[in-house]
């Protein structure tokens, strides 16, 4: 029996449960493992993200695509790549951001960055994840999945791989849908947006009251050639349909989400003693997003769609060096981002649609960018240094009636960081960064809240922590200060500008191995955003987005191989820091309780049974800043209530 660990570290610690398996943590990252057989809930990759990595928080749009901060940050601040891919969502309203492109059954590991410390992907000013999904495997492998839950959640899925030496092949697809889901007051969607005196003419038509949430669909194929034996050609692409997602405190629901995600790479290893790897990849996306007024009371007679379109194309050329035991890593980088909309009015009776108007001008995008990163160990001590140089060009298009401002932007990114073992149990670690990203079209060229004039914003960030890992625990803490500059904000009535702030944190983790079978998982995390001055004609100097102190607290235990049940606890302080003056409002402290049980019948089938939040609370954790268009009277604007108690169970097939 492992010792146990004084009960002091755990009286001092809020804790947080990790749904999905976490490795080894670095100064800059954090990396999920295994997460397609840990995040069982639904395909919603925010709510697995959130529940495992205490520096993340969800932003509650929907049932299904919902959105992720990292630190306070989200948007451009922060990016997202699937296999080296850059994903985009197409809406300006966030119905659909990058994690909801894929699926959370398709993915093998998540590396989340955590601060200024990626030179490799254009955008990654405050964070962003870098999505690993499964790759072919030589002979047979395969796994089906069954899930249901409450409000007629339904899900199947099933991967299937193999090949040979020559040729490896994966295929993988799902299909789940849901009912709406109710609060801890029984209220579904559609009446959460009745009872709210601010709905009026928001408010769903008695026919469509029941309807579902969400249908979602997706397929994943891939395919890994070796052309050589250290030559490899690598295939893949993921499609994505979700139909009818009701966005119930927003003033529209999305008609559909539809994307593509393509890549090829060849990949050449073990060129000479000190070339050690060359890396050429192509990737193309593209999102397809219509949202529309069809279900709402306003749209009984005539309906408004608002349809966008995005694209995001690039190439990547990294090489590998090992120099005298320095490893290097040199790579160019060239993407191109177009971006587009327009709106329309359908006739119900008829189905007719009429003349189209532009909302979006057609904006291209277009990045260049060398990067380079060195690492070199000195005994105890490990140094890693990157830097990058982009060059980016705004390019809209122009109309008949208006003419809009082309932008250039340049910036050096560059980032050191160390870490020293104090001992074989004993870490600590300190990161320094800067990183810029530029603005994007919605932020440009989308009125009325639109300012083509707006800077690129630039973060200058230090980090530092402790790691302590032994055979008792596990346990990490880590601070931040970030200071940004020309910060791309939203003014309420007025239009997007460049202000100057401060956001400043730490987050904390660790697992106590309390016996051989019992585990508690900890973690907390707190962070508090200041503008260096208030807006013009306001006072309130608080940065939107910054959750309060959270944290939660899980119990393990492992009776079988394989077989573990959990009861974990999350809790949340109420929101005392927010900008009241540009849309935020106080939110209450809440806590809730979620349990599961994953059993293993034998080495290939899982069962799995869960509960989330047992109690049926009623409690909303996602705030209300300006730049979210949501139903709003006077200076209220509605919230959108987490689910209630929900119950769920899946089935698993392995071979």
């Amino acid at each position: 029996m492992k010792k146990i660990i004084p009960l002091s570290l755990i009286a001092l610690s809020s804790l947080y449960a990790n749904e999905v398996e976490l490795s080894t943590i670095s100064v800059e990252s954090t990396v999920l493992k295994e997460v397609s057989q840990n995040a069982q809930v639904s395909a919603d990759l925010s709510d697995a993200l959130s529940k495992s990595v205490p520096s993340i928080d969800m932003n509650r749009r929907s049932g299904i695509a919902n959105d992720i901060y990292i630190r306070g940050q989200k948007r451009d601040n922060i990016s997202v790549e699937v296999d080296g891919t850059k994903v985009c969502g197409a809406c300006p309203n966030r119905m659909d951001p990058p994690v909801s492109h894929i699926l959370a059954n398709q993915i093998d590991e998540i590396k989340v960055i955590e601060g200024p410390y990626d030179v490799e992907t254009f955008g990654t000013m405050s964070g962003g994840l870098k999505i690993t999904t499964k790759k072919p495997k030589k002979d047979v492998h395969g796994e089906i999945n069954f899930g249901l839950g409450s409000w007629r959640y339904t899900k199947i899925g099933a991967t299937l791989s193999g090949g040979n030496d020559t040729i490896r092949v994966l295929i993988s697809g799902s299909s789940e849908a849901s009912g709406q889901y109710k609060d801890g007051n029984g209220d579904t969607l559609a009446e959460q947006v009745a009872n709210n005196p601010l709905s009026g003419m928001a408010q769903y038509q008695p026919q469509y009251e029941e309807m579902q949430a969400y249908k979602k669909k997706s397929v994943m194929a891939k395919m890994y050639v070796n052309v050589t034996d250290e030559q490899e050609l690598q295939l893949s692409v993921t499609k994505n349909k979700s139909d009818d997602v009701l966005y119930p405190n927003s003033k529209m629901d999305a008609a559909y989400d539809y994307s593509n995600i393509y890549s090829i790479a060849y990949d050449i290893k073990d060129i000479s003693d000190e070339y050690k790897n060359i890396n050429l990849q192509y990737y193309y996306s593209d999102v397809d997003h219509p949202m529309d007024t069809k279900f709402r009371m306003s749209g009984a007679t005539t309906y408004m769609t608002a349809q966008l379109q995005t694209t995001m194309q690039g190439v990547k050329l990294k090489n590998k060096f090992d120099l005298n035991s320095y490893k290097l890593l040199v790579g160019l980088d060239g993407s191109r981002r177009t971006w587009e909309g327009e709106k329309f009015a359908t006739d119900v009776l008829s189905g007719i649609d009429g003349p189209s108007s532009l909302m979006l001008t057609h904006t291209t995008t277009d990045n260049r960018a060398l990067f380079a990163k060195l690492e070199k160990s000195f005994g105890d001590l490990s140094v890693e240094i990157g830097s990058r140089y982009d060059a980016t060009h705004v390019n809209p298009d122009n109309t008949s009636t208006l003419t809009y401002k082309s932008n250039d932007y340049n910036a050096l990114n560059a980032n050191l960081m160390t870490s020293y073992n104090l001992n074989k149990e004993n870490k600590i670690f300190l990161g320094v960064g800067q990183a810029s990203r530029v603005p994007d079209a919605r932020e440009l060229y989308l009125a009325p809240t639109a300012n083509e004039n707006l800077e690129q914003t630039t973060n200058r960030e230090v980090d530092l922590g402790y790691e302590l890992n032994n055979d008792s625990m596990k346990f990490k803490i880590k601070a931040f200060y970030s200071v940004l500059k020309d910060y791309i904000y939203l003014q309420k009535g007025s239009t997007f500008q460049n202000i100057d702030a401060k956001v400043y944190g730490a987050e904390l983790s660790s697992s106590v191995y309390a016996t051989d079978d019992i585990t508690l998982d900890m973690g907390a995390s707190y962070k508090k955003g200041q503008k260096d001055e208030a807006l013009a004609g306001q006072t309130d100097k608080d940065l939107a987005d910054m959750a309060p102190l959270r944290g939660n607290l899980a119990l393990n235990y492992e009776y079988k191989n394989e077989s573990i049940a959990t009861v974990e606890t999350l809790l949340s302080s109420k929101w005392s820091d927010y900008d009241a003056d540009n849309g935020e409002q106080e939110l209450g402290a809440w806590g809730i309780i979620n349990a599961k049980v994953k059993h293993a019948v034998n080495k290939n089938i899982f069962f799995t049974l869960g509960v989330n939040n047992l109690l049926d609370e009623t409690y909303a954790q996602s705030n209300t800043y300006v730049d979210l268009i949501l139903l709003s009277a006077g200076t209220d604007t509605m919230l959108l209530n987490e689910p209630g108690r929900y119950v769920y169970t899946n089935l698993d097939f392995k071979f």
